[in-house]
C-alpha cells in the first residue's frame, strides 16, 4: 500500500505572520496564521519543541493549538517585555514554517472498522464528498495523519489533513451521542474520540484505541506530531480485539 503524504504541497509563508500577543499577566501565544494548513501546524509544533529545548528558568508551562504555541512564565522571574524580546529572537532564528518536526513523533497503525452500525454515516459522509464508500475507505486509510493538537477533552486528537474532497461541512443537526473510539470527520479533518460525547461530525468508523488512560503514567497517548494511519478491519475482527485491552489493537513505531 502507498501511503498518501499528510497534505497538499507546501503554502508560501503567510504574509504578516507570526504575530505574539500577550495572554494574561503571566503569558504570550505565537500565532503563526489566522487558518488552519500544513506549515502554520508544523511551524506550532517546531517551535513549541524548541522553547522547551531553551529550558528558560521562567517558562513554566508550554502548550500548542492548530496554528499557535502558548506559553506561561513566572512574572515574579521576568516580564512581559523581556519574556516577549526573548521569543522574539528565537523566532528570528529560522524559518519556522519549514522547520523539522520534533523528535520523538510515533507513527500509529489503527485498526478501525469503517461503516456498518459501527460507523454509521459513513456512506453519507462519502456522498457529501462525492466518493463512493470503497473511495472514501481507500483515501482515509491510505493518508497519514498528524496530531495537529489535542483538546476539547483529555486526550483527544484533531488530526489532519484528508483529501480536498474531504472538505466537508459538519452537520447542521447534533448527533447526541458517539461511543469512546468513534472516528469522525468533517472540514479535512479526523477527530478521534477519546470519550463518549455529542457531536456535529459524521461518524464514520470505529475503533477500541483508549486514548485518554488517566491511570497511567502518561495518561495521554498520542501526542501532537505524531502521525496515524487507520487500517480496515471487519467488524468481526473488530468484535474480537475487546479482549485486547486498551490499546485494541493499535501499534506504534518511531518516526525519523
Amino acid at each position: 500500500m502507498t501511503d498518501k503524504r499528510l497534505v497538499s504541497p507546501p503554502e508560501p509563508e503567510p504574509q504578516g505572520w507570526p504575530r505574539v500577543v500577550n495572554a494574561g499577566f503571566d503569558g504570550l501565544v505565537v500565532r503563526f496564521a489566522d487558518r488552519l494548513s500544513e506549515p502554520a501546524n508544523r511551524a506550532a509544533l517546531a517551535f513549541r519543541a524548541a522553547l522547551e529545548q531553551q529550558s528558560w528558568s521562567a517558562v513554566e508551562e508550554t502548550s500548542t493549538s492548530l496554528v499557535s504555541t502558548y506559553l506561561r512564565f513566572d512574572p515574579l522571574g521576568t516580564d512581559h517585555g523581556a519574556m516577549a524580546t526573548r521569543v522574539a529572537d528565537l523566532l528570528a532564528s529560522r524559518d519556522w514554517y519549514e522547520a523539522a518536526l520534533p523528535e520523538g513523533r510515533r507513527l500509529w497503525r489503527v485498526p478501525t472498522v469503517f461503516g456498518t452500525d459501527l460507523g454509521p454515516q459513513l456512506a453519507e459522509a462519502a456522498a457529501v464528498a462525492g466518493l463512493t464508500v470503497d473511495d472514501a475507505i481507500a483515501q482515509i486509510s491510505q493518508t497519514r495523519l498528524r496530531v495537529q493538537t489535542i483538546g476539547f477533552a483529555p486526550g483527544q486528537p484533531y488530526l489532519g489533513e484528508l483529501p480536498e474532497a474531504f472538505d466537508i461541512p459538519r452537520q447542521t443537526a447534533l448527533t447526541p451521542e458517539v461511543p469512546e473510539g468513534a472516528v469522525v470527520v468533517a472540514i479535512r479533518q479526523i477527530v478521534l474520540f477519546s470519550v463518549t460525547t455529542p457531536t456535529g461530525w459524521r461518524h464514520i468508523g470505529q475503533t477500541r484505541f483508549r486514548l485518554f488512560r488517566p491511570d497511567d503514567a502518561n495518561p495521554f497517548v498520542l501526542r501532537p506530531g505524531d502521525e496515524v494511519l487507520f487500517e480496515p478491519i471487519s467488524a468481526e475482527r473488530y468484535g474480537a480485539l475487546a479482549g485486547d485491552g486498551a490499546a485494541g489493537g493499535a501499534t506504534a513505531e518511531a518516526l525519523t
